[in-house]
């Protein structure tokens, strides 16, 4: 039977891997956006942001003496491969990318507010500040994308209507 430490080891790796299959998704819809800059822009910055996260999250792994997972940053990276071609099949990529990565952003939230309540518990200090450090970065995107929703989506619109404009990308 595992113990809370064990536990949150497990969470640690999930959370690891869930950076990993973001920045799978968040890369491939940032390369086939073309007109949409402001939201191409926005999602080139939070692929960085992510990125680090990951470093983080890593970092918080080894400093309690672990590794990352191989089998879920692998099977995280192939999800994430198959969530970002998966755009090429639909007409409104842009209007869904937005939609899934809101939702995505919101389970990451929520993943790592579970993860400073462990952190808290178990006396993690360091790891429970840098959780809350991207949790907050994690809500900023959410909240760019809130914001964002309707000029977006009206832009989409305003493109399909247009005969020769392209809306999809």
């Amino acid at each position: 039977m595992a113990d809370s430490n064990e536990t949150f080891m497990s969470w640690l790796r999930d959370a690891h891997a869930m950076e990993q299959q973001a920045e799978q998704v968040l890369s491939a819809l940032a390369r086939r956006i073309e007109n949409y800059p402001e939201l191409k822009a926005q999602i080139e910055r939070h692929l960085e942001v992510t990125r680090r996260q990951e470093e983080r999250v890593r970092g918080c792994i080894e400093r309690r003496k672990g590794a990352p997972s191989t089998i879920k940053t692998t099977m995280a990276k192939m999800l994430g491969v198959a969530q970002g071609l998966s755009g090429l099949f639909v007409g409104d990529e842009v209007v869904k990318g937005m939609l899934a990565t809101y939702t995505f952003e919101h389970m990451e939230i929520a993943s790592y507010k579970i993860l400073i309540a462990a952190a808290e518990k178990l006396g993690d200090n360091e790891t429970k500040r840098v959780l809350e450090e991207i949790v907050r970065e994690e809500e900023a995107m959410a909240k760019w994308l809130e914001d964002h929703f309707q000029a977006i989506t009206v832009q989409y619109l305003r493109r399909e209507d247009t005969p020769q404009a392209t809306a999809k990308h």
